[in-house]
């Protein structure tokens, strides 16, 4: 089982060392590719102004802010949801630096320790589109993902978006683990008085254009060169 939490932070500056503190966190599940409909998503008291510039990024406010808790009371349940995870971060330095900094001021182990793997999907897109813009609203175009409400960032929406681009930028690995998936039924230990029936289910119509829908994202990325289309046409 493979567990992936897709992760975004929105802070009130560019750089911890400098003081800043991350207001809002949230990170959404996905197990084996597919999203499980589970979810975390806090905004934090950050006990400090919020620079203007970042202000204009996500519009948070100090004024919205006061009530709400502060890092520390919604840490464990944090770390608890995101333990033993892949976390799957846009620019993953940023965000993994801020909550570093923010469980150094609880003396508490860095991220590592509780989430040894991170994928960072904006090294995964510079290497995919080289030279190409590769933030979150320019992927959501190329992989065609709705970002029509994204008018400020905002934690849970962005991290709701990577996902849905993150599908699109490995949609090949899909293919991967489902031979994977044979392969174990393949080999699977058989009794030696006789072989058990083989049952064969047939896809629906919902799963058939499901498929079909696949092979033309998969023609329209390759530029016309599916084999699995080729060989219908054929």
């Amino acid at each position: 089982m493979t567990r992936q939490i897709f992760l975004d932070t929105e802070t009130t500056g560019l750089d911890p060392k400098q003081g800043h503190r991350i207001i809002e966190v949230a990170g959404v599940e996905m197990i084996n590719r597919r999203p499980t409909g589970k979810h975390f998503h806090r905004y934090l008291n950050p006990e400090r102004e919020i620079d203007a510039g970042a202000v204009a990024v996500h519009g948070l406010t100090t004024e919205f802010l006061q009530d709400k808790p502060h890092f520390a009371d919604i840490a464990d349940e944090l770390l608890e949801f995101l333990t033993g995870a892949e976390l799957v971060i846009h620019n993953a330095p940023f965000d993994i630096g801020f909550l570093n900094s923010e469980l150094t001021q609880l003396k508490r182990p860095p991220m590592s320790e509780y989430c040894p793997d991170v994928l960072d999907t904006l090294k995964l897109a510079k290497d995919l589109h080289p030279g190409q813009k590769n933030n979150l609203d320019a992927l959501c175009r190329r992989y065609e993902v709705d970002n029509a409400n994204r008018t400020l960032h905002g934690a849970l929406l962005d991290a709701e978006l990577l996902a849905a681009v993150y599908l699109g930028m490995t949609r090949g690995q899909e293919s991967l683990m489902m031979a994977v998936e044979v392969e174990q039924v393949v080999r699977a230990p058989v009794g030696s008085a006789q072989h058990a029936a083989i049952h064969v289910i047939n896809a629906d119509a919902t799963e058939l254009a499901a498929h079909q829908d696949t092979l033309t994202a998969i023609q329209k990325e390759s530029r016309g060169a599916c084999l699995w289309l080729a060989e219908q046409a054929g």
